[in-house]
């Protein structure tokens, strides 16, 4: 990714679903006008979902997701349409195409579970070049479901500007509408940014998290400071008053706190993502679930990235060695990376996420809606560390 690029999980995610040879990877070419998706007349072309990272007029950065087709049959098949399944947690928005026949039972049916997951659907008739009698599937697609179908070709590129039109206007509430600092900092204030530089940002790197933060600082006109934690005493007695606030990586949370000023705000990069890309309320509630746990019980840890375990990483050894010492050596503590995320988690008694940088906010709200409708609690990494430190309730969260 380069500096000057939006990470593609800032951006709106568009997941393409349909039938084998509905056409999806053509209608995907034709909104992006390129060559992204492999065509062919063969059925089951695609097979995992293709990601692709574009910027559109009026849109911005967004994502396209072209799937297998849903109607995907026999053992390997099954695999494809799981994995089209699984990218429905990532979907901000999602486009339905329809094939120009009558047979829909299984568009009528992944409508209604868009519906459920509370995903905005656009329907799309797609092969308009092919279709005779478009104008009666076309009604007979909105009497069986309720929407409205967008006729479109990909072939002659014919109505594809109805359908960015249509993202436009679909587009889910909340969307944009989170900002990583929220209330935290306001326009004008003095913040001082304090990141360790080790081995899990090594040099001539700075984590996304820091990264995304000082941007959104600089654009709220914030005046900020860096500095190391070796460093946080010079960088404090520098400065001519006090910072408004000061965010920080989570594992030196407690060496901060112990040498902020007492008018100064203090919160983390995690806990700023646990707001911004989660539910910092269910977060900060779930935490104390580590009062209840015991040496039989077992905890799930959620990492987005999968990187290659470091020294002293803090999902796998910093984490764990907290919990350990306060609830026993035998705690069960799993680990999962990237997506691999468990769809039963009822077998748990807490799940401890990471900050979420690298997934858009959709997909880590929907492994808390999983976590939350099994009655399993879920916090995140920052927040854990601030509960055991014992100062969650002297930092800012929101």
């Amino acid at each position: 990714m380069s500096l000057n690029n939006t990470p593609r999980s800032n951006r709106l995610h568009i997941g393409i679903y349909g039938k084998r040879n509905s056409g999806k990877s053509s209608l995907v070419n034709a909104i992006t006008g390129t060559e992204t998706a492999l065509v062919s007349d063969y059925a089951g072309t695609t097979t995992d979902p293709v990601y692709k990272s574009m910027e559109i007029y009026g849109i911005g950065p967004c994502v396209f997701i072209d799937t297998a087709g849903f109607d995907d049959e026999g053992e390997i098949g099954a695999l494809r349409v799981k994995k089209t399944k699984e990218a429905l947690d990532k979907t901000d928005i999602a486009l339905v195409v329809f094939d120009g026949s009558k047979n829909i039972e299984k568009e009528k049916e992944w409508i209604k579970t868009l519906k459920n997951k509370r995903i905005p659907t656009v329907a799309v008739v797609n092969k308009a070049d092919l279709i005779h009698d478009v104008e009666e599937v076309s009604s007979y697609i909105k009497l069986e479901t309720g929407t409205e179908p967008l006729v479109v070709s990909a072939k002659e590129k014919s109505g594809i500007e109805k359908i960015r039109n249509a993202i436009l206007r679909n587009l889910p509430e909340d969307y944009d509408t989170q900002t990583i600092t929220g209330g935290i900092v306001k326009d004008g204030d003095l913040v001082l940014l304090v990141m360790p530089q080790d081995i899990q940002a090594p040099k001539g790197r700075l984590i996304l998290p820091q990264v995304q933060t000082l941007r959104e600082l600089l654009d709220k006109k914030c005046v900020v400071l860096s500095t190391t934690t070796d460093q946080l005493d010079k960088a404090l007695a520098s400065l001519a008053q006090a910072p408004d606030v000061i965010i920080t990586d989570s594992q030196v949370f407690k060496t901060v706190y112990e040498k902020k000023p007492q008018e100064s705000k203090l919160t983390s990069f995690s806990v700023l993502f646990a707001g911004y890309k989660g539910n910092i309320d269910y977060f900060t509630k779930s935490v104390t679930a580590i009062d209840n746990l015991r040496e039989d019980s077992k905890v799930l840890i959620a990492e987005a990235c999968t990187h290659v375990p470091l020294t002293e990483d803090i999902g796998r050894e910093q984490i764990p060695r907290l919990l350990r010492k306060k609830v026993g050596e035998n705690l069960t503590i799993d680990i999962v990376s990237g997506p691999n995320f468990p769809s039963d988690v009822s077998s748990y008694d807490l799940i401890i996420h990471c900050g979420g940088c690298m997934f858009n906010r959709k997909y880590v709200l929907s492994r808390i809606e999983k976590a939350a409708d099994q009655n399993i609690p879920m916090t995140n990494y920052g927040i854990v560390i601030a509960y055991l430190s014992g100062i969650l309730d002297r930092i800012s969260i929101n």
